[in-house]
């Protein structure tokens, strides 16, 4: 009896220490797999994606008489370049197959494109009132050619009479781009169901909200870029009232975050501004926010020939400067983008001894460079015309 009862005792430690061992075994499996989750969940950093804002690229004569198109943009490379996206507008139909054109019915040949490439503009507005100055034979050869182009993204021209909003989607650096270039206003109806035009009606603004909406849902980006060729008079400084609520209404209602403006030939003042409806979360202590361009003047044109010397407030001479935007957007790890870093970079057409119409950063090396070379006129002229400009991105 006693050993029939040694027996039990013996089997029940048996049997409790391999309780114990089994509970130990699962819970050291428990904590590898754990361990060996963690090391398998990877937390995604940080991306980046830097981008420039130009204005008008426009062909006056001067411009496309010196063949030299590549010393146009010389000065300014470095800082297009810089960037991953670099937008510009073009202000005329490429067509090859027609000769070179200036105002009133521009045309423009791919070479002088070519050269903004090189320079490291990748992005380009197609709609603006010269759109369709060469008529339907105008719009189809520049579409063909910046469909042509490799790594260049390019919309606001249709394939076909009547087809719906044209748009881009760019990836870059782990962003998704949704690039989408409306204009408000052509300088003749002609074959303008090839073009994205949506006159400054409250019906047609209607229309273009509707579309937007969608066209954002259906895509999903990370970032909005909508480019606007406004309805507005030219070379006034003055921003609308109506475009300031337009805008905010796209922003608010159609998640753009940036708005990109353009049409008068003189540069405008720029903003942050809340975007209230979409953006109601905030981020830390900062609200998101997105970023509205009213107008970045001319890039290149030959619209001041004749600087006033004497007089550097003429009306006219604002055409001779334009603005370069920097900007960077950052992608956090749980998707949410950020602008930041805004950089303003004046710039101006500066006539050279040659007669060649080249850019230039406006800021004092500059300046100074030319008062050495003991062009004193210009450079007082420019030094007169830097205070004006600080004074228009002031809003005074």
């Amino acid at each position: 009896m006693r050993s029939k009862r040694f027996f039990l005792y013996a089997i029940s430690v048996i049997l409790f220490i391999s309780i114990l061992n089994s509970c130990g075994t699962t819970s050291e499996v428990s904590e590898k797999k754990s361990e060996k989750s963690s090391k398998n969940t990877k937390i995604s950093p940080e991306t980046e994606l830097s981008l420039v804002f130009a204005g008008d690229v426009m062909a006056h004569t001067p411009n496309f008489k010196n063949t030299d198109f590549d010393r146009i943009w010389r000065d300014v490379a470095p800082l297009v370049s810089s960037a991953d996206l670099a937008f510009a507008n073009i202000e005329a139909p490429v067509a090859n197959a027609l000769p070179w054109s200036t105002y009133p019915q521009f045309n423009m040949h791919q070479e002088y494109v070519e050269a903004a490439i090189r320079a490291g503009f990748n992005v380009f507005s197609l709609t603006n009132n010269h759109t369709n100055d060469q008529y339907l034979d105008g719009i189809k050869q520049t579409k063909k050619y910046f469909d042509s182009r490799k790594g260049i993204w390019a919309c606001g021209l249709k394939e076909k009479s009547g087809d719906p909003l044209t748009y881009k989607i760019i990836e870059k650096n782990g962003f998704k781009v949704l690039f989408v270039s409306i204009t408000e206003l052509l300088n003749r109806n002609d074959f303008a169901s090839y073009i994205d035009f949506y006159p400054s009606t409250g019906r047609k603004r209607a229309q273009l909200i509707e579309e937007l909406k969608k066209l954002h849902e259906d895509s999903n980006p990370d970032l909005f870029v909508l480019s606007v060729h406004t309805d507005e008079p030219e070379y006034v400084i003055k921003v609308t009232e109506d475009h300031k609520k337009f805008f905010r209404r796209i922003i608010e209602e159609c998640k753009a975050d940036i708005i990109w403006a353009n049409h008068p030939h003189v540069v405008k003042i720029f903003e942050e501004t809340a975007a209230s409806t979409h953006y109601t979360e905030t981020l830390g202590q900062k609200e998101r926010k997105a970023f509205i361009m009213y107008a970045n003047g001319n890039t290149i044109s030959a619209q001041r020939t004749n600087p006033q010397f004497s007089a550097p407030e003429t009306a006219r001479d604002y055409t001779g400067e334009g603005l370069i935007m920097k900007m960077k957007a950052t992608k956090k790890s749980d998707g949410t983008v950020i602008l930041s870093g805004f950089e303003p970079h004046l710039i101006t057409t500066y006539i050279t001894p040659a007669w060649q119409f080249v850019i230039k950063l406006l800021d004092d090396d500059f300046i100074a460079t030319l008062d050495r070379a003991e062009l004193v006129t210009w450079a007082k002229y420019l030094s007169e015309r830097k205070e004006l400009m600080e004074k228009v991105l002031a809003g005074e």
